[in-house]
This record gives structure tokens, C-alpha cells and sequence, in this order.
């Protein structure tokens, strides 16, 4: 993953050997599957569930199947997450469950909905259909007490995401926060839009329940704004995001009686920066209504020494089956292709630590 060249080629050429139905799965299984996913089915994750749970860290099941695009595929998907939330019930290895609305829902309808046009019956009856599986989903997350996250996506279908995730909160957010909605920093007006949510989840009488990120679709917004003639919804700079997530981990440790929030990401910064404003404001290491969570294969550095010292933290963990979850494979392997990568990063802590220790080198 250090050699962009090599990811190019190598992506190309695992796409193109799984179109001809070449013998590759079982390469792909045992490489970049098994650093970046607990397994191919539910049950498959529990080694790895044992695992993080024996290094202090919770698990994050994450169905993560995409590019479907059929009411069939999106029953499935639902059913699918209905049993990472009866996994997760009662457990203290897995504190959150998870899905993405584009995985129960047309992104195309959903985009038609943002924009307001006009829907035929047929498209009505299906964006029907589909708030009712997110329905179901938070339903049954609330009656077994299980936190689910409502992950963010792409700008031109975010709008109708948070809409969602809002009338959820809403429903089930009474006693304590059950759904937690995704906030992206890399875009200009979010860190506005969380302090709005905040104000009318006080006014309406719920708890916010907030996963900050920094995003995960910069290049593709990016284009699609230079092609469409529309403002770039990110910031131009990684420092106005920097700041723009800062701000949000002030905003909610101040106001921590009436939100909830995790820490999504792989900044080291940023976690050291929230740890010290919590010992600043006294709140507790372990406090239930702070989290931290990174993605599994990525940033063990953060992870494991956040648990050691004491931070609730939690590794995502996606699963499915391996052709399935090729397009999430292949974002992990893009994403980390240059030396500024946390992959590359990772890779020169474990060269300078063998070293360190005079056991040889990579």
C-alpha cells in the first residue's frame, strides 16, 4: 500500500479476475480481506470480537455490502442489521451497531427526494418502504437498548439523511441517546449545523447522539461540484477541518448532559486533544457518553493505547462476503497508497519499533 502504482494495478486486475470468475478469493482472503475485515459472515467476526475484547476494545459489527441497488437487497441488508443489533444486545464487546441508509435505500431516489422533485407512485411507495426499514431498524435498536449509528454519505443525499436520523432521534432519543446521527467537519457547514441540532433536539425535548468524522468522499464532492457549477461543500483547507472538529469535541464535552458523542477517527491529534479537554472538564476516562473508534487495520497506535489507558474505544468491523465488500476493500487500499497514508504511517512506527528493539527490520 506504500506504492500507489501497485494498488492501481492490483485493484484492476483483482476487478477484472473476479468479473471472469478467476480463482482469486481465496489471495484476496488471506491479504487485504483479513487486515481490514472480521470475516465473511456474522459468526466469522467472533474471533476477532474475542480479540479486541481481550485488549479492552469493543466492537463495531459493519455489514458492509454495497452497491446494491434492489428492493430485495435492501430487505436483506435490513435483516442483516437486525442481527448485528440482537448481537450487540446485552454485550459488553460490542457497544454500537450500524448502517448506512444507501444500504436500505436507492441512492438515486434518495437524491430525487433532496431535490425535491417530483416522485412518481411508484418511487413515493418506495422511499415509503425504505423509511420504514430505517424505522424498524431504530425500533428495534431502542426496545433491546442497543446505540446504533446512522452513517454519513455524500452531500446531494446527506440532506435527506439527516432528516432521518432527526425524526429518529426524536422518537427514541427520550431517556438517553439510542441514535446517533454522523456529523462530517471536512464540510464547511456542518459544525453550524450540529450546534442547530443541538438547539432543537433542547427544544423539542431529546438527546443528540453525535459520531464525528471528517469525511470520506472529498475527491468525489470535489468533482462533482467542478463538474456541476455548484459550490464545493468542503473546506479548502485540512487545517479549516482540523479546527472545524475541534470545535465540535468543544461544543459537545461542554454540553455533555444533553449529548453523546464518538470520536470517529484516525487523527492522532484530535484524540489527544479530546482526552486532555476531558481531564480539563473532569469527566471521567470511561465516561459512557464519550467514545473513540477507528476502523479495524487502521490505526492500532491510536486504538490500543487510547484502551490501555483507560478510553472507552471501539474498532468497526466489517464483514461480508468477500466479492460484496470489494469496493470498501478497495477504498482502504486507495486511501493509503501515499506516504502520508495511515497505512504507510502505521508501517514506519513498526519498522522504527522493530528496530528499537533489534529484531530485524521490513
Amino acid at each position: 500500500m506504500n506504492q500507489a502504482r501497485v494498488v492501481n494495478l492490483g485493484t484492476f486486475f483483482i476487478k477484472l479476475a473476479l468479473k471472469l470468475n478467476l480463482p482469486i478469493k481465496n489471495l484476496i482472503r488471506v491479504t487485504i480481506f483479513e487486515q481490514f475485515c472480521g470475516g465473511e459472515t456474522i459468526n466469522d467476526c467472533d474471533a476477532t470480537i474475542t480479540s479486541l475484547h481481550q485488549s479492552g476494545i469493543g466492537t463495531i459489527l459493519d455489514y458492509s455490502v454495497e452497491g446494491e441497488d434492489k428492493e430485495a437487497s435492501f430487505d436483506a441488508t435490513a435483516a442483516e442489521i437486525l442481527k448485528t443489533i440482537d448481537k450487540a444486545t446485552g454485550s459488553d464487546t460490542i457497544p454500537f451497531s450500524v448502517f448506512k441508509i444507501t444500504g436500505v435505500a436507492s441512492s438515486d431516489l434518495l437524491e430525487k427526494v433532496q431535490r425535491k422533485d417530483e416522485l412518481s407512485d411508484e418511487e413515493k411507495a418506495a422511499f415509503e418502504r425504505a423509511r420504514e426499514r430505517v424505522q424498524r431498524l431504530c425500533t428495534h435498536a431502542y426496545e433491546h437498548q442497543v446505540r446504533i449509528f446512522i452513517d454519513a454519505e455524500e452531500s446531494w443525499i446527506q440532506g435527506v439523511i439527516d432528516d432521518l436520523a432527526y425524526e429518529m432521534m426524536q422518537q427514541f432519543n427520550r431517556e438517553r441517546p439510542i441514535v446517533y446521527n454522523t456529523y462530517q467537519l471536512y464540510r464547511h457547514e456542518t459544525l453550524e449545523a450540529l450546534k442547530t441540532a443541538f438547539l432543537d433536539a433542547r427544544q423539542k425535548g431529546y438527546y443528540i447522539g453525535g459520531k464525528l468524522v471528517r469525511g470520506a468522499y472529498m475527491e468525489k464532492e470535489r468533482l462533482r461540484a467542478r463538474e456541476q457549477e455548484y459550490f464545493n461543500p468542503i473546506h479548502t483547507s485540512k487545517e479549516a477541518t482540523d479546527d472545524d472538529y475541534n470545535h465540535a469535541i468543544d461544543f459537545c464535552l461542554d454540553r455533555l448532559e444533553h449529548i453523546s458523542i464518538c470520536l470517529g477517527t484516525h487523527n492522532e491529534y484530535s484524540s489527544q486533544y479530546c482526552a486532555l479537554k476531558m481531564k480539563k472538564l473532569g469527566i471521567e476516562r470511561n465516561d459512557d457518553r464519550i467514545w473513540f473508534a477507528q476502523l479495524l487495520g487502521m490505526s492500532d497506535n491510536i486504538s490500543f493505547n487510547l484502551a490501555k489507558a483507560g478510553y472507552n474505544v471501539a474498532k468497526y468491523v466489517p464483514y461480508g462476503p468477500i466479492d460484496a465488500v470489494l469496493p470498501y476493500l478497495i477504498r482502504r487500499a486507495e486511501e493509503n497508497t501515499s506516504i502520508a497514508g495511515q497505512s504507510s504511517r502505521e508501517f514506519l512506527l513498526v519498522k522504527s519499533e522493530l528496530k528499537r528493539r533489534g529484531i530485524g527490520s521490513l
